[in-house]
Formats: C-alpha cells, sequence, structure tokens
C-alpha cells in the first residue's frame, strides 16, 4: 500500500498556484484576486504606517520634554498666614548639592523663574525667564545642543555682559538677531516709598535656539543667573532647583530621595506630573488607532474569503475529479488554504515593505505632500514640533504582520473546508 503523501506536497502547490494564475474565462478568480492583495498590501501598509508616526511623535514629543525642562523640579512650600503657596530658596547651593549626590541624579541647578513681557522696535511678546548658571545652561540637551543656533553660549553671563538666549520662535516674534538689545518688562520691579514700579532692562542677544518643541522655543528665554536674582527681587535666592535624572522614565522612584535631600518643606514637581495626561491619552489613542486599522485588515482579508467561495463553486467539477483520482479531504482542504494564505502572505509582504519605506522616508514624502497642499499642512503651535516625524519600531511591524497573516489564514479555513467536504459525486452529476 502506497504511503500517503505529507501535507502540503508538491503537488498541492502547483494545483494551487495553478488556480491562482488562471484567468476568468478558464474558471479563475484572478481579479478577486488581484483586489484582495491589493485590499490586504493597503491595509497592513495603513497600519504600520500609523503605528510608526504614532511611535515617532511620542518619542519626539517627549525627547523635547526632557531635552529643554527638568526632569523634576524642587519647590519651597510657603505656609504662612497668607494661605499655602510658594517661596524663594535661600540655601539653594546647599540644596542642589545634596540632590546632586544622590545616585541616578546627572545635574541639579538652582533657578530663578518670571514672566515679563519683551519688547524690540516696537514689537513685543510675552516670554518665560529662566535664571541660570551658564555651567547650568551647558548641561539643558535642547538648548546648549539644538537643532539650529545662532550665536554662542560662551558669551551667556561672562564677566560683566548681561546676554540672554532666547528661543528661535521668540526671536522671530520679536524680529531679533543676535547682537541686538531687547528690553524685558516686569511688572514687579523695583520697589520704593510709593508701590513697587515697572522694572525695565535692556539684554543682549548672544545666543538664539531651536529646541525642536515650539511653545519652549515661542516663549523662554535663558539670563544669567546673577542677573535674574536682581531682576526678579530675589537677592541670595532662588525660586526652584530643577533637577535632572539619568533614567528620567525612574523619576517616581527618585521623587522620595530628592525631596529628602531638599530637606524642610519641599515639593516636587516631576516631567509626567507635567505631560502624564497628554501621554495616557496618546496610549488611548494608539490602542484605539490599532483597533479601527485591525478592523481594515479584517475588512480586506474578508475579501479573500470571497474570492475563494468563488473559486470553489468554479472548481467544482475539477474537485469531484480530484477526489476520484484518489486526493483526500485534508489534500483538497490544503490546496484551497494555500490559495487563500498565498495571497494574505503576498500583501502582507507589499504592505510591510511599502510601510517601512514610508517611515524611512517620511521626510520628503512629508515636504512632497507640504508643498502640494501649498504649505501650512503642519502648523507646529497646534502639534507642539515643526514636523512630522515617524520611529520605526520591530514590535509594531510584527504586530501588523500577526494580525494580517492571522487573520488571512483563520477566514481562508472555511471556504477551504467547504471544498475539501464537497460530495465527488454531485460535483460530477451534471458533466
Amino acid at each position: 500500500m502506497a504511503a500517503s503523501p505529507a501535507p502540503f506536497s508538491r503537488f498541492e502547490w502547483l494545483i494551487a498556484w495553478r488556480y491562482l494564475r488562471a484567468r476568468r474565462a478558464e474558471g479563475g478568480v484572478s481579479g478577486m484576486t488581484w483586489i484582495s492583495l491589493i485590499g490586504i498590501t493597503l491595509a497592513v501598509f495603513a497600519l504600520i504606517a500609523t503605528l510608526s508616526v504614532r511611535a515617532g511623535f511620542r518619542a519626539e514629543f517627549v525627547d523635547t520634554i526632557l531635552g529643554a525642562n527638568a526632569h523634576v523640579t524642587v519647590y519651597e512650600a510657603d505656609y504662612s498666614a497668607a494661605g499655602r503657596g510658594t517661596a524663594q530658596i535661600e540655601d539653594y547651593d546647599d540644596r542642589a548639592a545634596r540632590i546632586a549626590a544622590i545616585d541616578g541624579v546627572s545635574a541639579a541647578a538652582p533657578l530663578v523663574r518670571g514672566q515679563v513681557m519683551a519688547s524690540l522696535a516696537g514689537r513685543n511678546a510675552g516670554v518665560e525667564v529662566f535664571g541660570i548658571r551658564a555651567s547650568d545652561l551647558a548641561q539643558v540637551p535642547r538648548v546648549a545642543e539644538p537643532q539650529e543656533a545662532e550665536g554662542t553660549l560662551d558669551r551667556f553671563g561672562v564677566g560683566d555682559i548681561e546676554g540672554v538666549a532666547i528661543g528661535s520662535g521668540v526671536a522671530r516674534e520679536l524680529g531679533a538677531r543676535v547682537g541686538d538689545t531687547i528690553r524685558l518688562i516686569s511688572p514687579d520691579g523695583a520697589r520704593t516709598p510709593f508701590g513697587t514700579s515697572p522694572r525695565v532692562s535692556a539684554y543682549e542677544v548672544v545666543y538664539i535656539f531651536t529646541a525642536g518643541r515650539y511653545d519652549i522655543d515661542r516663549t523662554r528665554v535663558y539670563m544669567p543667573f546673577a542677573a535674574a536674582q536682581t531682576y526678579f527681587n530675589a537677592d541670595n535666592a532662588a525660586t526652584e532647583i530643577e533637577v535632572m535624572l539619568d533614567e528620567p522614565d525612574a523619576v517616581d522612584a527618585a521623587v522620595p530621595a530628592i525631596l529628602d535631600a531638599a530637606g524642610g518643606a519641599a515639593l516636587a514637581w516631576t516631567w509626567r506630573d507635567a505631560s502624564g495626561s497628554f501621554l495616557r491619552a496618546l496610549d488611548i489613542e494608539d490602542n484605539v488607532m490599532f483597533v479601527i486599522l485591525s478592523v481594515l485588515v479584517l475588512i480586506a482579508s474578508m475579501n479573500i474569503v470571497s474570492g475563494l467561495i468563488m473559486l470553489v463553486k468554479n472548481k467544482g467539477r475539477d474537485i469531484g475529479i480530484l477526489r476520484t483520482v484518489g486526493l483526500t479531504e485534508g489534500s483538497v482542504l490544503r490546496v484551497f488554504f494555500i490559495c487563500g494564505s498565498l495571497t494574505g502572505v503576498l500583501g502582507t509582504l507589499f504592505g510591510v515593505i511599502l510601510g517601512v519605506l514610508f517611515a524611512i522616508y517620511i521626510d520628503p514624502i512629508f515636504s512632497a505632500v507640504n508643498w502640494l497642499s501649498g504649505g501650512g499642512a503642519w502648523d507646529p503651535s497646534i502639534r507642539g514640533i515643526y514636523a512630522l516625524p515617524a520611529k520605526l519600531q520591530a514590535g509594531d511591524v510584527l504586530s501588523a504582520v500577526a494580525l494580517s497573516l492571522g487573520l488571512s489564514f483563520v477566514v481562508t479555513i472555511f471556504p477551504a473546508r467547504r471544498a475539501a467536504r464537497m460530495n465527488p459525486v454531485e460535483a460530477l452529476r451534471y458533466e
């Protein structure tokens, strides 16, 4: 007795390939096969492209947060009769030194912070001033090593020069260039017997940076620490201590040690506190987008079912003959399973290629879209960042591949079983 052929033998592949490439006139459904192939390709491409853009947007957003802002900000609580608020920190150097000595802390810098109005040649802009030492400013990645920069930090806070570093958005709003002198106007100025008068001081612009985050570039001004103490009436004091960590994701675990080292009535505000709700919203949006695009992949996979049902109907006589000459139900099932799954595999492969190419070449693609739309396709004042980013992650690609292949294989089984269970006598009755 001859041994049964192994599953997915060569003849099963040959029969399946013959059915796939058969023309409609020969009883094939090549048109439906192409529709299924294109549908799965586009669905997988859309899934990978969307996931890569979402991952890139999140990574860029977090990187700008961590690169230009403190990972932890330490304040001093003020429990005065007027109510709870924040107080100036007088022993800021000692506290900063204690915090910097903690394992996992890369830097701790005292800061004087306030909001003022900047003016130049009749143009005004509301800005936020950060009074910081030059050595501490050099450790802020997105400022010391920005995307774009004019001037140099070598002249920031050196000698008697009261130069300031401003964001590119501030410079654009004021029309300022390196070497220009801007005026900073604060309503909380010099105290006199007649009350507090506005303070107006002039500073030379020595550095213009682009941190990559619109709201930072549009509002931020860095001033030498000593000059900021004088300007904001904070003599021998700081308003806060900014802490940078080696591992920003471990900020929650680092906060207790930082507060213990800060002592007193210290309070901590982390980067997660500032942006946690937005990041959680991104996570929810990622999950929703994955579910929606998964439905698109399912719809595209259902075209395989339609094509296979038509193929089984057209090949009824062939199935009867194959069963008569000795093919088992399993062999017939595998033939039609190969027909359907091969479409899914090829569609997934082409979709992955398109998705990967989109993520790699997103910059020229985005530039072309922006040009075709006449510019303004991406508004940084709304999005927060200047360009559409994409980050290709192996997990996203594998998720798309697993989803597409899984659905393609599952939906193929049902019409393939129908073909395998077809009665050869009924199939050949009218032949």
